[in-house]
């Protein structure tokens, strides 16, 4: 197991806070951990658990296995052909840091699905159009009063000629 560098992590969770535009206080309220221990870990005086770094990351909506990498608690896991994407998106200087982070994260959920073999997921127009077609459906079948027509006044009766 590599050694924890905390002050790199630190500096890691600070610079991602901050560009999240979430303060230390509404980050350690997310996370579940109080403010003074936060900003120790964001300083380099104290080495969070694996369990803190998952809060985190939660609170921080990265995936918690970026921190473990950045903490030395975990190798950077490559699978087969997903180096080369890697790669080029941290390599790409036209996406800043927030967005690579968030299209990593998408691009790992997929790797994710596609390995463990669930469908895709349905889109919201196509789950909204279901639903419609749902609600449709039960009005049809539900049996509704039928109105008596009205009489006509004898003042808005047409006369032939």
């Amino acid at each position: 197991m590599a050694t924890l560098n905390v002050s790199s992590l630190g500096d890691y969770i600070r610079e991602q806070r901050e560009s999240a535009q979430v303060s230390l206080r509404q980050l350690a309220r997310t996370a579940g951990v109080s403010n003074p221990y936060l900003s120790q870990i964001e300083r380099g005086l104290r080495k969070p658990s694996a369990e803190i770094l998952q809060q985190i990351a939660k609170g921080l909506r990265i995936s918690a296995e970026t921190l473990y990498v950045r903490a030395g608690l975990l190798d950077e896991r490559r699978g087969p052909g997903s180096g080369d994407v890697v790669t080029a998106l941290l390599a790409d200087t036209a996406v800043g840091e927030r967005h690579k982070r968030v299209l990593l994260d998408i691009y790992e959920s997929f790797r994710a699905e596609h390995a463990a073999g669930v469908p895709p997921t349905t889109t919201k127009r196509t789950a909204s159009k279901r639903a419609a077609t749902k609600r449709t459906a039960t009005k049809r079948s539900t049996p509704t009063k039928r109105s008596t027509p009205t009489k006509r006044s004898a003042t808005t009766r047409r006369t032939s000629p």
